[in-house]
């Protein structure tokens, strides 16, 4: 027979797929197997979990032909056991098989060991379960995290303490890599939520039950009842068993753990978990991953695999991140052979030293293409079980994410959620990633916790330590001002104003608080304020009481209570009585004043007497009777005793304007005149602040307050023009000397202390007002819950008015009067009145100018009705006398167009002037009848 023949078709098959052997074969054809490592502990919470996902994993990696194709991914698995030491030796044995990425480790402790190994091996390093924050990319390039970071983790905590608002917490730890990252990163963010970590309670690993007693029991003599407890699940649960027993679990407290024990709770069978009664209220953070199908499916296949195997325990949130880091792998290992690259090792040169060593350090090979495989694996972006795979810059997962469980019963239940994005929030972070971010504190939300103890109360979480150490309270002890605060040796001699306040305060506290009074001070020279504020930052008190001023530089080193008291510096100078003089009557007015009030009076009598000379007989007669009348009315409605009536609408209304003006003249004379009569002279004149600070005399101001740094550094007053006082009487003292002998011309100090002062010296004022405001408070450590709960007792006693009660138990001395408008009174000015003044002037112009307009009007008037008479009567006499008249009048000026006759109009009486117009009028009328009778008929 012979040869088949080959069909067109079927060669050109043949020549396409020689074509692309030859592609391949020149670009290096693809292993049909990769290995890739997997280390972690077999026997434990985490590694039942993840083992069983990974396998399943590989398996649905080899049997999707769409991600590796013809290449099969194995699997090359070690087992740390729980050991640091043998986690290590493990993960050296896995180097020697050639794999191109491990999937672990576990634990943060070998990660740490690992990762050294790796950086020189360039063999990339997913760990699923490594959550140390210190395993950072700066310092190990191929360690890549596939879970969330405990710098998360512990920033979620943060969030729900400040939502509580919590100031410290007790963190509870062990005390190894994990451990101690874990809350290092919580510390920062509890710093950042102006919080912190006020005890760390560090438990050895492998501790036994006695070590664990020993540490909590140190734990619960602290205030603090905010527990954080970051360890594993073996040291974990002890934890929980010793504070049971310590009554640590009772109401009160707070317990918040990480998600190792929402590992836990999730492996184990429901109700099934020993010690469940032992946890009862915690809160407890665990990784959230989205709901989804394929979750779900795989959810199912993980269970009837892990029947099939007879793993009992069951799956938790670890175990969908082991998974998706093997998907992880794969994605980036068919990414690596897509771009040509090949599968190949090399030695390390460095390593052949040590061929005498039996270790066989040789057989460690270098990942030629283990930056390559890295970039890839950095480049992941794809939607596994837990969300979506992508990581950022700082090689962490983009949308880390917590839920909050709250633990009760035989199970726990979803109280809300944390994520990176928004904070806390009921809502599944899912949905919020579609919404701006909103990270306010009005937007944070959680739904109600059964706290330990069953109680629905959130605790406030501290109480006064139980240390046997009483609370040690600073007391200042001054030379004088002993209403405020005085003591003697011995902490029960403490008494005063300021003491009682809060002893008063501390009685209403729901807890006891043992104090223990520490005198500060010899009671003959003022102790420095500042420098007992100073003792509380340093912790050598625990708390100062007195009469200490809230000012800016003491909040910075202490915490400050509400004020119990309102406080604010003021000005004491001398005064002294005013000397009697015979002119004192005229010393209520200025010079000035006095002449233009009495230019005005006869400026408003000229006025009004021409507004009523035209029809008021009273303002007629001869010319000095007129201006006698002018006088006398003047200056008799300074007394409102003027006889003359008014009887035009002007003059009215001038007349009631200016008895106005002169009612208030009147009393401003009186009130002044009463004032200098009793007034107290400012000796220094000194009138306030300003003029204090431009005066350049010597200033005296209460010694160890905080006068003096608030002058030299708020006011720019040097610092040799302040005279340092103790006592009451070197006030006084000085304030007599004065400046020109040794004293001070005034005393800048608070109001308090300025009240006690005048109580005892009635020839001192108070200058001014009052230039700053502040109040006295009780201080405390920085960001002691002592200081708010005593804030919120402090307002208790100032509802119930007992606040007020001890204020008058304490300062039953009656006081000199401190009004200021008794001090250095002064006469009264033009600037004062100026503006009534020109009133009243432009109303009176405004009446003038009124009464000349119509004063013309009725000249016009009057002028025409007599031009029109005149003609008349010449008809009368004949036509020969009237042509003589016309040349006569021509001759001579007009008389009726003469400023005299002007002057001669507007003296007449308005009455008179009506009469003679209406005559002239009659006759014009009977005129113009007479001449119309006259005519001859046509």
């Amino acid at each position: 027979m012979g040869a088949p023949r080959l069909t067109p078709p079927l060669l050109l098959v043949l020549l396409a797929a020689a074509g692309r052997a030859a592609t391949v074969a020149g670009a290096g054809a693809r292993p049909s197997e990769v290995a890739v490592g997997a280390l972690f502990t077999y026997d434990s919470v985490i590694g039942r979990a993840a083992r069983l996902a990974i396998d399943l994993a590989v398996d649905d990696v080899n049997a999707d032909r769409t991600v590796l194709a013809a290449t099969r991914l194995s699997l090359v698995a070690q087992d740390t056991n729980c050991s640091g030491f043998l986690g290590t030796i493990e993960a050296l044995e896995l180097m020697e098989k050639n794999v191109v990425a491990v999937i672990g480790p576990q634990s943060s402790g070998i990660g740490h060991v690992i990762s050294h190994v790796v950086n020189e091996l360039h063999v990339p390093l997913l760990s699923f379960a490594a959550t140390d924050p210190t395993l950072s990319a700066s310092e190990y390039p191929y360690f890549i995290r596939t879970t969330m970071s405990d710098y998360f983790q512990m920033n979620a905590i943060a969030s729900i303490v400040d939502y509580y608002q919590w100031k410290e917490v007790t963190a509870i730890f062990v005390d190894d890599d994990y451990g101690r990252g874990g809350v290092s990163a919580l510390g920062d963010a509890l710093a950042a939520k102006r919080a912190k970590i006020s005890h760390k309670a560090a438990i050895p690993p492998n501790s036994n039950t006695q070590v664990i007693n020993d540490v909590l029991f140190r734990a619960n003599m602290m205030e603090s009842r905010v527990m954080v407890v970051h360890a594993n699940p073996d040291t974990g649960m002890k934890i929980f068993s010793v504070a049971n027993k310590l009554q640590m679990m009772a109401s009160g407290y707070v317990w918040i753990v990480t998600d190792w024990l929402a590992a836990v709770l999730d492996s184990s069978a429901s109700g099934d978990l020993k010690g469940m009664s032992h946890i009862q209220g915690l809160i407890v953070l665990r990784q959230h991953t989205s709901e989804s199908d394929a979750k779900d499916k795989f959810i199912t296949k993980w269970n009837n695999a892990a029947r099939s195997r007879g793993i009992t325990s069951g799956l938790n949130s670890y175990g969908f991140y082991a998974y998706d880091s093997v998907w992880a792998v794969a994605r980036g290992i068919n990414k690596f052979l897509d771009n040509g690259q090949q599968v190949n090792f090399s030695t390390d040169p460095r390593l052949h030293r040590s061929n005498d060593s039996t270790l066989q350090l040789s057989t460690l090979k270098v990942f030629d293409g283990g930056e390559q495989m890295l970039q890839q694996l950095l480049l992941t972006n794809f939607t596994g079980l837990t969300g979506l795979v992508q990581f950022g810059p700082d090689r962490n997962l983009v949308r880390p994410a917590y839920d909050i469980l709250n633990v009760g019963g035989s199970g726990s239940r979803l109280i809300g959620y944390w994520s990176n994005y928004s904070g806390l929030s009921v809502a599944a972070p899912e949905t919020l990633y579609q919404k701006p971010p909103n990270a306010s504190s009005v937007a944070q939300r959680l739904y109600n916790v059964v706290w330990p103890g069953d109680s629905t109360t959130t605790p406030k979480g501290w109480v006064f330590p139980n240390n046997g150490q009483p609370l040690r309270v600073g007391v200042p002890i001054k030379a004088s001002f002993k209403e405020l605060v005085a003591g003697g040796r011995g902490s029960d001699n403490v008494t005063g104003y300021c003491v009682d306040i809060f002893n008063a305060a501390i009685r209403l506290l729901p807890y006891p608080v043992p104090c223990q009074f520490i005198t500060i001070g010899d009671g003959k020279k003022n102790p420095n304020y500042d420098d007992i504020i100073s003792m509380i930052a340093d912790n050598s008190l625990d708390a100062a009481v007195g009469d200490f001023a809230i000012v800016r530089n003491r909040t910075k080193m202490a915490e400050f209570t509400q004020p119990y008291i309102e406080s604010g510096l003021v000005i004491v100078a001398p005064v002294q009585r005013a000397p009697s003089s015979a002119w004192a009557f005229m010393k209520p007015f200025t010079l000035e004043m006095w002449c233009v009030t009495c230019a005005l009076f006869i400026f408003v009598g000229i006025v009004v007497w021409i507004l009523e000379h035209r029809t008021n007989e009273e303002f007629r007669g001869s010319p000095r009777r007129q201006i006698i009348t002018i006088i006398w009315f003047s200056f008799s409605t300074m007394f409102f005793s003027h006889r003359q009536n008014t009887g035009s609408a002007l003059g009215r209304f001038v007349l009631i304007i200016w008895l106005f003006v002169v009612l208030i003249i009147n009393s401003s004379y009186t009130a002044s005149l009463t004032s200098i009569l009793t007034v107290q002279q400012l000796s220094t004149g000194i009138t306030g602040i300003d003029n204090l600070i431009s005066s350049g005399l010597p200033i005296g101001y209460q010694a160890g307050k905080f006068t003096k740094n608030y002058l030299i550094e708020e006011l720019s007053i040097p610092e040799s023009r302040l005279v340092a006082l103790n006592t009451i009487h070197e006030y006084a003292d000085a304030l007599r000397r004065g400046s020109g002998d040794g004293g001070v011309a005034a005393i800048v100090d608070e109001m308090p202390y300025v009240e006690i002062f005048l109580s005892y010296h009635c020839d001192f004022r108070i200058v001014g007002q009052e230039f700053t405001k502040e109040g006295w408070g009780f201080a405390f450590q920085r960001d002691s819950p002592l200081a708010a709960d005593l804030s919120t007792a402090i307002l208790q006693l100032s509802e119930s008015g007992q606040l007020q009660r001890i204020h008058d138990e304490w300062f039953t001395r009656p006081s000199c009067s401190t009004d200021d408008t008794e001090v250095g009174a002064t006469s009264l000015g033009l600037r004062s009145f100026w503006g009534l003044f020109l009133v009243c002037a432009l109303i009176c112009l405004l009446a003038l100018l009124v009464f000349f307009i119509r004063v013309c009007w009725q000249y016009s008037r009057y002028s025409s009705s007599e031009a029109a008479g005149e003609p008349s009567a010449a008809d009368a006499v004949g036509p020969t006398a009237a042509a003589t008249d016309t040349v006569e009048r021509a001759r001579r000026p007009s008389r009726l167009g003469s400023f005299r006759e002007l002057i001669e109009f507007v003296d007449k009486k308005e009455a008179e002037v009506r009469r003679t117009m209406k005559r002239r009028q009659s006759e014009k009328d009977n005129q113009a009848a007479g001449s119309s009778d006259a005519q001859p008929v046509s």
